[in-house]
């Protein structure tokens, strides 16, 4: 176990002292237990290394509000052990730290496994929209039905041990960190750079995962050049937990199969002698029959100037504020009479005005709010209440800000306005049964 100052992760250690280092990364919402039946046979061979998302299972409640910044907190607490090189097994939210390492700190990564994983996890609204949700409601509902995300439903009727362990593992989590890691997974897209990973990399999917399930393993091993794919019978998201042995089985073979020799040595960081001899694995699925899955457009242009593209800053301002269901509605009504206006606005409005310093994002929603109060834009004003949810307002704020209003722009204004609000917020943070 270990103590946790700001900036580094809560880890335990398993294992030998003198095994090179095996690294296992949880999901969102769960803690370190998530790997509890492996750890007993990976343990035998691999000094494992455990760790905590920030305000899970008891760790410090330091936010992190990006993929980057969980990889750089994992490293830290790395450099202060003296571990320079390592494997790695991620689930989910976890998997994505472990593509983010591969990615950016290759030298340090032996091995990765990705369980779960995905290069984009849903839209951005769906996880802006789940920290709405625990922001105005806690994380009870979430908790609720986090056993209908992660196992299947024969699993979780047949394990309700198991299944109230997920339950409780969720609600005890720190919303504030659940929702910076909701945040985390909204901002995080590498389809346009798996080519550029070049670790043997296992990619492990249950068959009956509904979150990141076998189409978004494929899209991971048609661009990973050095991807195996092996889909787990009878397993939803939560794999490890549902199918402990068949995981350990595949975790085992790969990682003692694929660890790649360091960049500037000759010596591998698996010792031959220690490799163990292991029972046949699941069925794996060689790269090249995976079909080719849609990869995101590359990167945000530049002016010819040097400087960014006002309208590609604009958009991707746009979206993170309104969402992609409203962005694309709109760019998708547009037409030549009005497409000169749209593009005036994004690259104005959002690529100028909303991307300018002085204010954050929660202040310019209620200077925004108060605006359209006053002018009775009332329809523009159900969007920028859900902007506003999204930027971090909670329900009681946004009734400040309307409140304001009524002193301001007058009662009646302000009596429309609260009519509008009421119904977003309602849609808004209602929990989705």
């Amino acid at each position: 176990m270990s103590e946790t100052p700001p900036n580094t992760l809560q880890y335990r250690f398993d294992g030998p002292e003198e095994a090179p280092v095996l690294i296992l990364g949880p999901s969102l919402g769960t803690t370190w237990h998530m790997w509890d039946r492996q750890v007993p046979e990976l343990a035998k061979q691999w000094r494992v290394l455990r760790f905590d998302l920030p305000g899970h299972g008891g760790a410090p409640a330091h936010p992190a509000g990006s993929v980057a910044d969980l990889a750089a907190r994992l490293l830290a607490t790395l450099d202060a052990l003296g571990v320079q090189r390592f494997g790695y097994a991620g689930c989910a939210l976890g998997g994505a730290v472990g593509i983010e390492l591969a990615l950016r700190h290759p030298e340090r990564l032996a091995s990765l496994a990705l369980v779960a994983a995905s290069p984009r996890f849903g839209t951005a609204d769906e996880f802006r929209q789940r920290g709405v949700v625990v922001r105005t409601n806690g994380l009870d509902p979430i908790a609720r039905t986090a056993p209908d995300r992660w196992f299947t439903g024969g699993f979780a009727a047949a394990q309700p041990a198991i299944t109230e362990w997920a339950v409780q593992m969720v609600r005890t989590t720190d919303p504030g960190c659940y929702i910076a890691a909701c945040e985390a997974l909204a901002s995080f897209d590498v389809r346009p750079e798996l080519g550029r990973v070049g670790v043997p990399t296992l990619v492990l999917v249950g068959s009956d995962d509904q979150v990141t399930g076998p189409a978004e393993a494929r899209t991971l091993v048609a661009g990973i050049p050095d991807a195996r794919l092996a889909v787990v019978p009878g397993a939803s998201h939560l794999v490890p937990v549902e199918q402990p042995a068949a995981v350990t089985d595949l975790l085992v073979h790969h990682f003692s199969t694929a660890w790649q020799q360091p960049f500037d040595t000759g010596q591998t960081a698996l010792p031959a002698a220690v490799a163990p001899a292991v029972p046949a694995p699941a069925p794996v699925v060689p790269a090249q029959a995976a079909p080719v899955a849609e990869i995101a457009p590359a990167a945000v242009p530049a002016q010819a100037d040097g400087a960014p593209d006002r309208y590609e800053t604009g958009l991707k301002i746009r979206r993170e504020v309104l969402g992609d269901a409203h962005v694309d509605r709109t760019l998708a009504d547009s037409d030549e009479f009005s497409g000169d206006f749209q593009d005036f606005i994004t690259r104005y409005a959002w690529g100028e005005i909303w991307d300018r310093p002085g204010l954050d994002r929660r202040t310019r929603s209620c200077v925004t709010l108060s605006a359209l109060v006053a002018g009775g834009h009332l329809e523009e004003l159900a969007a920028h209440t859900r902007a506003a949810l999204r930027s971090g307002l909670t329900p009681a704020e946004i009734a400040e800000v309307l409140l304001q209003t009524a002193v301001y722009c007058g009662v009646p204004a302000a009596n429309s306005a609260f009519r509008v609000a009421q119904r977003v917020i309602r849609e808004e943070t209602t929990p989705a049964e």
